[in-house]
This record gives C-alpha cells, structure tokens and sequence, in this order.
C-alpha cells in the first residue's frame, strides 16, 4: 500500500509541478486544496527534502523538485504504458483514452467521430486537448497525438492518415467584386486574410519569397484556422487556407481555389497519428480506426476538391 501511495503522491507532484498551483490541481481532480497540499507535504517528509519554493504569489520547484519532476514524469508514463499494454492483450476498449490535436481539425473531423466511437465503445472516456502547441506525447501523457505538416525525424511512431497542403481560395461573391488574380503581382492589389504572426509555410509572407507581399493589404490577421476560413466564406478576402479545411467548401462552390502562374503549388506533407507506445493498445486501434473511417480513403476533402473543375486563373 506504501508504494501505491507513493505514486498517487508521485502524479499529484507532477500535476502540481505544471500548473504552478494547489487549487489548480484541486479543481481538476475534484479534490480540496488542502488534500493536495497534504499530500505533497507527505511526499517532502517521505524524502526528507522540500520540493517547492512556496509564496504568497508563486510556487516554484527546488532544485531537487527539478530532479524529481525528470523522473517521475517518465515514471508514470512507463506505468501508464505498462497498464494499457497489459489491458490491450484482453482486446477490451476501456478507461480513459488522451488525444492532443490541432483545435481547427478536431472540430472538422474528432469531435464528429466521436458519438459513434462512443457508441462502439461505451467505456471509452475520451481526454482531448485542443492545441497548436507541438506536445510530446511522453513528456505530457498523451496516448494519441495528431499532427499536421511535415513532422522532423524521432522515436515516436507515426501514422499517415491524409493530405496536408496549403490552397489559396476566395468566395464566389469576392471574385465577382474584386477579380480573379493571375499573377504574385496582383495579389498584391487583393484584400488577404494571413496567419497571424506567422512564422512559417503557413503564411502569404513565405509564398513566393515574399516580395510581393511587401505592399500588400493584409484585411485580416488571425491565429485561428476555422475564424480565416469563415472569413474567406464571407468574402472579407483572399486566404492561404489547409486543404482539410477548405476542400469541403471548395467542392461545394461555396470557395473556389486559385491558382496563380507564378506561383510554385504548396507540397503534400501529411496528417499524422503519432503514439510514444511501440505498440498500440485497444484503446488506441479504435480511435484510430474511427478517425481514418472519418476522415476516408482517399481523404474527403481531396475527394471533394477533384469534384470541381480545377484551379481558376493558372493561365492567362
């Protein structure tokens, strides 16, 4: 019973340690600020050292908190893992499954799978974070990470479950107010909606090289996919927007991709599942399944966009 105590003290250290706050932990476990701080308490006296610095105004760890939050983090996920895989050789889809994902893609394609998992699958609790955040699926306990672009080399496992690439698109009634541009040029003379911020291949600033863009008027400025989306379904602009997330529209009628002859099309590099577990458990396989039964084969949003006709204004 000793050791079961020390690491339910161990997880409550840990959630302690990330949100800087008893009553933050408190609220999330249903507990009383009091009960967590005990525990904590308890777990200093077990190891006869002070883990955080504590103040009125802040909570902070110590060096040897610093020490123990590196190990207990990989503690815990190679218990979770341990349980899981164990629960997994009965094929039982059970307990608590936590997904991180991107928030503009989890509204189009998660959330909307997730009645008929929950059907399957009844004692399935499903955790989901929605984040731009690139997470860690060891470090922050996810069993299921989505990603959406070209994802760096490491240990984690992957698995491509549709195509990812950048489109530019206009609503109808824009095109009939402002034009069709054909050129870099003249996209220079449109309202643009862009990424705020944006620091990579995801903005109009990087199309290009982005000279032309130097003079250009920029009506909209968001860090949400789903708000730049609505605003181009308006007619506010000409938007730079996530084929997932546009192609629906686009097969439609309700957006129209452009294409310009100067400009070099964006490439396909993918939506991914990511786990840290070499091996998926039952948990894993049905959301996985559920998600790739949402999503299709080829995707729906590909599948929409070659409905249409094509691009409009790739020649003169």
């Amino acid at each position: 019973m000793k050791a079961v105590k020390f690491a339910e003290n161990l997880s409550i250290f840990v959630d302690v340690a990330r949100a800087q706050s008893f009553s933050e932990v408190a609220r999330r476990r249903g507990m009383v600020a009091s009960s967590v701080a005990r525990q904590i308490g308890a777990l200093e006296s077990e190891l006869q050292v002070p883990l955080f610095l504590r103040s009125t105004r802040a909570l902070a760890l110590t060096e040897a908190g610093e020490v123990l939050y590196e190990r207990a983090v990989k503690i815990l996920h190679d218990m979770t893992e341990a349980r899981s895989e164990v629960i997994s050789l009965e094929q039982s889809v059970q307990g608590q499954l936590r997904v991180s994902c991107l928030p503009a893609f989890a509204r189009r394609y998660v959330v909307p799978m997730l009645p008929r998992l929950g059907l399957r699958h009844p004692q399935l609790r499903v955790e989901l974070e929605l984040t731009e955040r690139v997470v860690d699926p060891v470090v922050e306990r996810m069993d299921v990470v989505v990603r959406v672009g070209q994802q760096p080399d490491s240990s984690l496992i992957g698995q491509r479950i549709g195509s990812h690439r950048y489109l530019i698109c206009a609503a109808p009634s824009y095109l009939e107010r402002h034009g069709v541009p054909r050129t870099l040029a003249d996209l220079a003379r449109h309202r643009l909606i862009d990424r705020r911020h944006s620091t990579s291949v995801r903005g109009w600033r990087e199309v290009g090289g982005g000279l032309w863009a130097q003079d250009a008027r920029f009506v909209l400025e968001c860090d949400d996919c789903d708000a730049r989306r609505q605003a181009a379904l308006e007619g506010l602009g000409i938007a730079l927007m996530p084929n997932w997330s546009a192609g629906p529209d686009i097969g439609a009628g309700r957006l129209v991709q452009l294409a310009l002859r100067d400009a070099v099309p964006a490439p396909d590099s993918g939506i991914y599942l990511l786990r840290a577990m070499p091996r998926a458990n039952a948990r894993i396989r049905a959301f996985t399944e559920a998600l790739r039964q949402q999503v299709g084969s080829p995707s729906v949003w590909d599948v929409a966009i070659d409905s249409v006709a094509g691009p409009v204004a790739r020649s003169a």
